[in-house]
């Protein structure tokens, strides 16, 4: 069974407070009432996903990590290579969401295997209507509920 939009988590690990607080924000004006946690950097992410259920919401819940590359103490690619090692993390559906628009680093991410990576636009518009259309996709993406482990949480 697959879960509905409002039953998505989504987990953002993003540094900058004005770009999550702008992330969450857009996705709710989005139609999004999705639960919605969030990590200010890839240590406290990583600690998050080896000590509890990765999707929070309870059973038949699922969820999407929206991920940054650049944040302090473990950087999105780290982050991401561990979560895509490890068998409990590896089926969550990752979205790199990131001002760095290398394609060395876009191409890294898909190898480590993100799902998408969408490159945030420097300008306030652009990054609005970018998050905005991130929300759109998000309530009509069909995810597996727990991450696609198919167990409860």
């Amino acid at each position: 069974m697959l879960a509905s939009p409002q039953s998505v988590s989504i987990i953002l690990v993003e540094d900058d407070d004005g770009h999550a607080t702008l992330v969450e924000r857009n996705l709710r004006r989005a139609g999004l009432s999705n639960g919605f946690q969030r990590f200010k950097d890839g240590q406290e992410a990583l600690d998050h996903f080896h000590t509890q259920d990765p999707c929070p919401g309870g059973p038949g819940a699922a969820c999407v990590v929206l991920l940054d590359i650049k944040m302090p103490r473990v950087d999105g690619i780290e982050v991401l290579r561990q979560l895509k090692a490890n068998p409990k993390t590896a089926p969550l559906p990752v979205i790199m969401l990131t001002t760095t628009d290398d394609p060395r680093e876009i191409d890294r991410c898909y190898q480590l295997g993100c799902n998408v990576y969408i490159t945030k636009p420097v300008e306030y518009d652009a990054f609005i209507e970018a998050i905005r259309r991130l929300g759109f996709f998000l309530q009509v993406v069909k995810l597996p509920p727990n991450g696609g482990t198919g167990k409860p949480a």
